[in-house]
């Protein structure tokens, strides 16, 4: 069913549209189960009602958690009012129940010991998503000309929602970054030979057939082979595959004897609740985040223990 022609013409409006891969294949994979769920009818002959008994389902039946369900609905949105221009209407559903979890945070020592046990580029992302605050996939797709070496920033393009922000760049990945990126260059240079480079959006290597000879294009970590691009099919370098960092992070949280359920995604977590407790402004950290409302930033501030700064337990004042 994945290659049916009505499912190909939606990834198709998508691509049309500029939607990242990533956003192509969830929002595939919901218009898919719903198709599913109603039998295989087509999305035309349904509508409110039906796009209302589906949201309800994953949260009655299957239990998904809150955002899951936003993301199913997001996808049944684009479907009906972009791709069909049919407007839906109130869709009077059930909310999936919203859980609060606080995001695990590690402690300055945890992090040290951490990074003492990792070695090679798993050491050097992780530093950046520590250093820098940044998402895993951020870090990976960072190409050279996104890096200010000289001015200490990193420049982060169409990250979550497609939005660019800009962040720190730590001085000490000075310790390494310029000859990872030499070797990044070397790996160009030899990929040039044989007319291959790094994987470019679609749009702009059509309008510039040869940009990806151009510096500033390559991964800063590239992956270790070539492959066909997902969408042209042309033969090129994509960056690495974020399951080398999380391979390599695990037995290193082992062997650092921190007993802390960790991600790459602790990482970010930990920078931001860091520099709370540094004293930074919650709206710096915000921008530095890429979050859209202080809200979502203000989590950290839970993290901390210390809702409002300078409150402490009244068990402290006594005595």
């Amino acid at each position: 069913m994945s290659n049916s022609p009505f499912l190909l013409a939606v990834r198709d409006s998508m691509r049309l549209r500029g939607y990242s891969l990533r956003t192509e294949r969830t929002y595939l994979h919901w218009i898919k189960f719903y198709i599913l769920f109603h039998q295989k009818r087509h999305p035309e002959t349904m509508g409110a009602e039906d796009v209302t008994a589906f949201l309800t389902y994953l949260a009655a039946q299957r239990h998904v958690a809150v955002n899951t369900q936003k993301v199913a609905l997001n996808a049944l949105v684009y479907l009906y009012q972009q791709f069909l221009q049919t407007e839906l209407g109130d869709l009077a559903f059930s909310l999936a129940t919203k859980q609060r979890h606080l995001p695990t945070v590690l402690t300055v020592t945890e992090v040290t010991r951490i990074l003492a046990k990792l070695q090679g580029v798993a050491l050097h992302v992780v530093q950046m998503l520590y250093g820098s605050g940044l998402r895993v996939t951020e870090c990976l797709r960072l190409r050279i000309q996104d890096v200010d070496l000289e001015n200490l920033s990193v420049t982060v393009r169409d990250g979550k929602a497609n939005k660019d922000r800009q962040t720190l760049l730590s001085r000490s990945c000075l310790s390494w970054l310029p000859q990872q990126i030499e070797h990044s260059l070397q790996i160009q240079r030899k990929d040039n030979q044989n007319n291959v480079g790094p994987s470019m959006p679609t749009a702009l290597s059509l309008k510039y057939p040869n940009a990806f000879r151009d510096p500033g294009w390559m991964y800063i970590f590239p992956s270790t082979g070539v492959c066909p691009h997902p969408i042209t099919g042309e033969i090129c370098r994509h960056h690495l595959h974020d399951s080398a960092i999380r391979k390599a992070l695990q037995p290193a949280v082992r062997a650092a004897g921190i007993r802390k359920k960790i991600n790459c995604h602790t990482f970010r977590h930990s920078f931001a609740t860091h520099l709370l407790q540094a004293g930074y402004d919650i709206r710096t950290v915000q921008e530095l985040l890429g979050h859209n409302d202080v809200k979502t930033t203000q989590i950290y501030t839970h993290v901390l223990g210390q809702h409002y700064a300078g409150t402490v337990s009244p068990l402290d004042r006594l005595g």
